[in-house]
């Protein structure tokens, strides 16, 4: 298993960080990494997601909900072709360090019959996307925190 872990200090609270995070219609806008979700975010369903990997043809996923947890927790898990050939279990986690700063960890875990060479292959552009993200919800998510505070 391969893993990618991310984690950028935002400062704005939990609840709104989640409340951009959730809000998928508005990904186009903001987000430069997954730039499409599709789905409503219940355990046990599927969403349509795109994600376009800078410099890197964008690709399409319908990974299944593993994890919805208000405020705390949204995961999803996903796979290349087939199961067991390349998967990927894709996680948001929201911590507070106190009422006007969180912590956003996002990262992936990876598995499957070809982690090995694919994981080479897709590592860096995969980090920067994670990172692209992250700076980006970090600047949604503070304009939204910006916006209520006025």
């Amino acid at each position: 298993m391969k893993s990618i872990n991310t984690e950028i200090n935002i400062n704005a609270p939990v609840e709104i960080i989640w409340d951009v995070l959730m809000d998928f219609s508005s990904y186009r806008d903001w987000n430069p990494f997954i730039t499409r979700i599709e789905g409503t975010p219940v355990v046990g369903n599927k969403l349509s997601t795109t994600i376009s990997p800078k410099g890197k043809k964008p690709m399409d996923f319908t990974p299944t909900v593993l994890v919805n947890s208000q405020n705390e927790e949204f995961r999803w898990a996903g796979h290349l072709l087939m199961k067991g050939i390349f998967d990927g279990e894709h996680y948001f986690k929201l911590e507070s360090i106190d009422e006007n700063t969180t912590r956003f960890i996002h990262g992936e875990n990876f598995s499957g019959l070809f982690v090995g060479p694919l994981f080479g292959m897709l590592e860096e552009s995969t980090i920067k996307g994670f990172e692209d993200m992250n700076k980006a919800l970090k600047v949604q998510a503070e304009k939204q925190t910006q916006l209520q505070s006025d």
